[in-house]
């Protein structure tokens, strides 16, 4: 996890790069831009807010030869290995996206660069480099007095509520190819700005491998489980398995396949769902791995927990304790009625 509450920008550099591909310039300032403090909170809200509110998905610096071969990483680990020297390699920054704005739908816009400093990651305290870019232009008025008269003068700028592209470039897993985090708002363009200009890929630590492995359990449960079982029995396997990755610090496949899964035929197909889909989730020889809490907590949010019925009813299992479904929640089939019921049993009704 990262904490931005106390971050500093040490340095800022601003750009103005067009679309190469219909001969629009690039503009490089000389120097550095003077910061203000109140200039400076505008900044900080504008550049962080995207990644306090997105989920954490780590990338990491890759190059099909060697990571030391990505443009990126080694003008960011230069910045890293000499602070003072960040204006000028802002400019070579600005100058890769330029090479890389050559596609129709890419906007010209403001290029960002910062140096930050005191930004907390795994807990620890890092520097970071923050590159971000505005695109897009709104109207908005403005108000002048002239004479006995207000006029209202229309001009266009930055939102600073909507940041268009950004990413945060930790010094942290150096070897790794560094963490870094991204957002993007104009999806349109994503390789342009991730594989593109950033040149990065998944990084492939606890949270990614949880992630996976929990989409995995997900889709093997729509796909499988709910054909041979039914509805009740996907929910169920998913409330088990969220709470097996929630009470283990460790994941292991065998002890997983045991504790979550009740029908022992369902084992084998579990193992060829995983042999053949594996690939799509990148896990195929994934067995054993650290579990992070975060993903689970993010995950537990996302996964379906409700049954909805033909008849407007709805039964909303929980996935904090799952054995109260299984313990006090019966499926039946009434003759009479031609119809499947549900059975609930409680001893009270709970109050809001």
């Amino acid at each position: 996890m990262i904490n931005l509450y106390s971050t500093q920008i040490e340095s800022l550099s601003v750009h103005q790069i067009g679309n190469k591909s219909r001969n629009e310039n690039i503009f490089l300032s000389d120097t550095p831009y003077t910061l203000n403090d109140e200039l400076t909170a505008l900044l900080k809200e504008f550049f962080f807010k995207p990644f306090r509110e997105k989920e954490e998905n780590y990338f990491q610096f890759t190059n099909e030869v060697d990571v030391e071969f990505n443009p990126l990483y080694k003008i960011v680990t230069e910045i890293f290995n000499n602070p003072a020297a960040s204006h000028e390699k802002s400019k070579r920054i600005a100058s890769l996206l330029y090479e890389q704005s050559q596609h129709p739908h890419i906007k010209s816009g403001e290029v960002y660069v910062t140096y930050l400093e005191n930004i907390t990651i795994d807990n620890e305290k890092v520097n970071a480099v923050g590159i971000f870019k505005s695109e897009l232009k709104y109207d908005y008025l403005q108000f002048e007095e002239r004479g006995t008269e207000l006029a209202l003068l229309h001009q266009q700028g930055v939102n600073l509520n909507k940041l268009d592209k950004g990413c945060l470039i930790f010094n942290y897993k150096k070897e790794e190819g560094y963490k870094v985090l991204s957002v993007d708002s104009n999806k349109y363009d994503t390789k342009y700005w991730l594989e593109h200009f950033l040149g990065v890929e998944a990084f492939a630590d606890e949270n990614f491998y949880t992630k996976k492995y929990m989409k995995f359990c997900q889709d093997f449960a729509k796909d499988v489980v709910l054909p041979a079982e039914d509805k009740k029995e996907e929910v169920m396997f998913m409330n088990r398995a969220v709470n097996h990755f929630a009470k283990n610090d460790t994941f292991e496949e065998s002890a997983f396949l045991n504790d979550v899964i009740d029908n022992p035929e369902l084992i084998p197909e579990f193992k060829h769902y995983k042999a053949e889909k594996s690939p799509k989730y990148q896990i195929e020889d994934l067995t054993e791995f650290p579990i992070a809490n975060t993903a689970v907590t993010a995950a537990r949010k996302k996964i379906n927990n409700t049954i909805n019925l033909d008849t407007n009813i709805q039964i909303k299992m929980d996935f904090i304790n799952p054995e109260s479904a299984e313990k006090f929640v019966e499926k039946g089939w009434d003759e009479e009625k031609q119809m499947y019921y549900y059975l609930v049993y409680f001893n009270k009704e709970q109050k809001d």
